[in-house]
């Protein structure tokens, strides 16, 4: 019997009661799961509204250890119920360190282990290295009930160096959650297409699903009169060949849904030989920095 991976993504708005955050998720998470998902990705720092747009000390009180954040104690035992695996996006603390960080939650509801967001943005409405450390995990791929699955976090969904060591590592869907929308400082500015363009690129590069769960709406700013971020949804499911084979628009909430089969993309992964006909030994540049 093929092993067929059926991936959702939850694409919501969010506010600032972090207990209505996550049982509006739940919800997603029930529903995609009686529609066939066994695996389930929320988007990024769901248990509120992104705090990023600007640096206030308010929001450390948020984070919490990896096993006893909220999110992570209220779904893992919804993902045994339901059979689904979840990867749960998180503000984490570990002692005197904050990092963004995903607690991967297999079918059976045991977290498998955490993920720390490797590239972290700094930038008007993204001032992400106020409240984050980088992460210090490496990138981690996890043997899940339903295949080998690696995640990245928003920023590192555009790095191609990110993709391909988990694609090394195994992993046979990568996953990204998200939140991005408008540029304060440029207000024209719309990445919303190579976003996407980005992570299908890492789709065909690797010939492996993609998927990107990205938040919606718009989020004020308290104290910035009309000020605030929008965010461009958008979030989709690629196949093996780039192609969108499920998507949602920038302003719904919803689900999107696609099945792969494992075995085949397998196959085909083999067969296409970028794996084959690596060349480590002429890669000295990615890894030296900046050129003498």
């Amino acid at each position: 019997m093929a092993r067929t991976l059926s991936l959702a993504v939850i694409q919501a708005a969010y506010g600032d009661d972090q207990g209505a955050n996550i049982a509006k998720t739940a919800e997603f998470v029930r529903e995609a799961a009686g529609r066939g998902a066994n695996v389930v990705l929320p988007s990024e720092l769901f248990q509120g509204p992104y705090f990023c747009v600007a640096q206030e000390e308010r929001w450390f009180a948020k984070a919490h250890p990896w096993r006893e954040h909220p999110c992570v104690t209220a779904l893992a035992p919804l993902a045994a119920e339901l059979g689904v695996v979840l990867p749960i996006s998180i503000f984490e603390r570990e002692g005197p360190h904050y990092f963004n960080s995903l607690v991967m939650v297999d079918a059976d509801g045991a977290p498998l282990g955490v993920y720390r967001k490797s590239h972290i943005p700094d930038g008007p409405g993204y001032q992400e290295k106020y409240y984050f450390r980088p992460g210090d995990t490496g990138f981690r791929v996890w043997d899940t009930r339903f295949g080998r699955l690696g995640v990245g976090i928003c920023w590192d969904q555009w790095f191609p160096e990110a993709a391909r060591a988990m694609a090394l590592m195994g992993a046979e869907a990568l996953l990204y959650p998200t939140a991005i929308g408008s540029e304060p400082h440029d207000p024209s500015l719309d990445t919303a297409a190579p976003w996407r363009r980005a992570m299908q690129g890492h789709a065909v590069s690797n010939v492996i699903p993609v998927a990107g769960a990205n938040r919606t709406g718009f989020e004020p700013w308290p104290g910035y009169p009309g000020g605030g971020q929008r965010f461009y949804g958008s979030s989709f499911l690629s196949d093996h060949r780039g192609d969108l084979v499920a998507e949602l628009g920038r302003d719904e909430e919803g689900l999107a849904m696609a099945r792969f089969d494992l075995d085949f993309l397998a196959a085909h992964r083999a067969a296409w030989g970028f794996f084959r006909d690596r060349r480590p030994d002429l890669y000295g540049p990615l890894v030296r920095g900046r050129p003498t």
